[in-house]
């Protein structure tokens, strides 16, 4: 039963985390999100297509970290019952590969916006925190990536260990 506690109060923190990074980015699409599509179109000579592709480019971001929060938590779960060498934590690692991917490629897409308006406010920060989440999502991918591996190689040890016992 401690040994259970022990497990369980290490992942806390790590839960924890994971749901205060959720906040602030949601708080995030709910009151910054909007700003910026306002601020683009008043660069783009008020056309409103560009609102509504920030709009959608941003909030479609949206989509793939909280679901990479999601494999996250259910990865923590796993290790919580002892079962973080499966292919259910392998599935997890996976989905948040592809979700780091996609994230990346989204921002990517929005480049050209953090290029326009750091031209126009002469501020080259903006530019350089897109680029720094495109660099830290990619990051994150490949270093999904490996553990995924890592924790593949290691499944099929301990099955060739079971097998010869």
């Amino acid at each position: 039963m401690l040994r259970k506690m022990n497990v369980t109060s290490s992942t806390l923190f790590l839960r924890m985390s994971v749901i205060l990074i959720g906040i602030p980015v949601l708080a995030l699409c709910i009151f910054l999100v909007p700003e910026i599509a306002d601020y683009a179109a008043k660069l783009s000579s008020g056309a409103t297509y560009v609102k509504y592709l920030v709009f959608l480019d941003l909030y479609a971001s949206a989509i793939p970290f909280y679901f990479a929060l999601y494999q996250t938590l259910r990865l923590l779960n796993y290790i919580d019952k002892n079962t973080a060498f499966s292919e259910l934590s392998i599935r997890a690692l996976k989905n948040i590969k592809y979700c780091a991917v996609l994230f990346s490629i989204l921002y990517m897409a929005a480049t050209p916006i953090f290029y326009l308006m750091a031209e126009s406010s002469d501020a080259p920060g903006i530019l350089a925190i897109g680029l720094a989440i495109i660099f830290a999502s990619l990051v994150i991918a490949v270093f999904s990536a490996v553990l995924q591996r890592l924790l593949k190689q290691a499944i099929d040890i301990k099955s060739e260990n079971d097998f010869t016992v």
